[in-house]
């Protein structure tokens, strides 16, 4: 498994295994043996998919504390203009974001820390996004900060988003508990 350090710590850019043949494929997105031999710990508590049209922008979604989450994410079907945000007060790239094109043609994963928001945009109708976490879902403790509230061009001038992610807090309003 090929692993790429991105500016932003403990964020990392996985190779998904794949096999082809004239059946189809098979992708292996997990396997806890390998994540412990490169010093990646992730428990998985729960796992679900998303599916979303062109233009949808999901995020920027985070649990806090004591329910904050590791996240392995990858798409299974179309592709994705990834983001992920540093809310860790103590992190030197404190507000600071990466983003990375998923797709079930670049076949990767990003491993997402603790403390990070996390939000896409889809880049095509019915786009399968899959998350792995490290808690379970708990309403309380689900957050988010406002997908525009970062300094990042979204190239998009009607996207397609929940009230409940356009409610969320600026990003220069929010108090991190990470």
């Amino acid at each position: 498994m090929n692993i790429t350090n991105t500016y932003i710590q403990g964020v990392y850019i996985l190779d998904n295994f794949k096999s082809t043949d004239e059946r189809g494929s098979f992708t292996k997105i997990y396997n806890s043996q390998t994540f412990e031999k490169l010093s990646l710990l992730l428990d998985i508590k729960e796992t679900y998919y998303s599916i979303s049209n062109k233009n949808v922008i999901r995020g920027l979604h985070f649990q806090t504390p004591p329910y904050e989450q590791d996240k392995l994410v990858t798409v299974i079907k179309g592709s994705v203009q990834d983001v992920i945000v540093d809310l860790r007060k103590n992190s030197k790239t404190y507000g600071k974001y990466v983003v990375y094109e998923l797709s079930e043609k670049t076949n990767k994963a990003i491993l997402i820390p603790k403390g990070c928001a996390h939000g896409f945009k889809s880049l095509k109708d019915g786009t399968i996004m899959l998350y792995m976490v490290s808690t379970v879902y708990d309403k309380e403790h689900d957050s988010g900060i406002k997908w525009n509230s970062i300094e990042f061009d979204w190239n998009i001038k009607n996207p397609i988003i929940s009230e409940r992610d356009n409610n969320f807090i600026k990003l220069q309003d929010f108090n991190s508990p990470f």
